[in-house]
């Protein structure tokens, strides 16, 4: 990434994470304790994977940068989830929906080369950090133990600004 590509990238993050990606998060419940960890696993497999095939599939700087930005938040949140699950006991349980779904987008994603590429990347990550948005955001306000509240509280902004950055991949405000 040249130095001008990375600097714009820096700004846009900085842009979404300084108040600009403020969503207000859908009626939603949260989800047990146990199902918040398989749904948060998810995220952060679908984060890191489809960041991996986007630096292998993709010759746009913009979901490239995204990629290796979301690598990096989804590597150290996978790591801060399992200390939180750790310190709140509760051991993982398949969120049900989420992770089938993610998987079936990553086959979609491995299927595809170039710009049809990125554009089923910014669909699927609309989808996926809509969802945690939505879903860090019932948690924070609602959810069970000490610890994966906190997780969801530290999510929840993260999410917003991948978010954000998505819609602009994807071109839709």
């Amino acid at each position: 990434m040249t130095p001008i590509a990375r600097r714009s990238f820096l700004a846009a993050f900085a842009a979404a994470s300084a108040g600009g990606a403020v969503t207000a998060a859908h009626a939603v419940d949260a989800l047990p304790d146990a199902r918040l960890v398989g749904f948060a696993q998810a995220v952060n497999d679908f984060g890191i994977a489809s960041g991996n095939l986007a630096l292998a599939r993709s010759g746009n700087e913009n979901v490239r940068g995204f990629a290796t930005r979301a690598i990096a938040e989804h590597t150290e949140a996978a790591s801060e989830l399992a200390k939180s699950r750790q310190e709140a006991g509760v051991s993982y349980a398949p969120d049900g929906r989420m992770g089938p779904a993610t998987q079936n987008m990553l086959a979609r994603l491995g299927q595809l080369q170039g710009p049809e590429f990125d554009a089923e990347f910014a669909r699927t990550q609309l989808v996926v950090q809509g969802d945690a948005v939505d879903q860090y955001g019932a948690y924070s306000q609602s959810g069970g133990s000490g610890p994966l509240r906190r997780y969801a509280q530290r999510s929840f902004p993260k999410s917003q600004m991948f978010l954000e950055y998505a819609r602009r991949l994807a071109g839709a405000r």
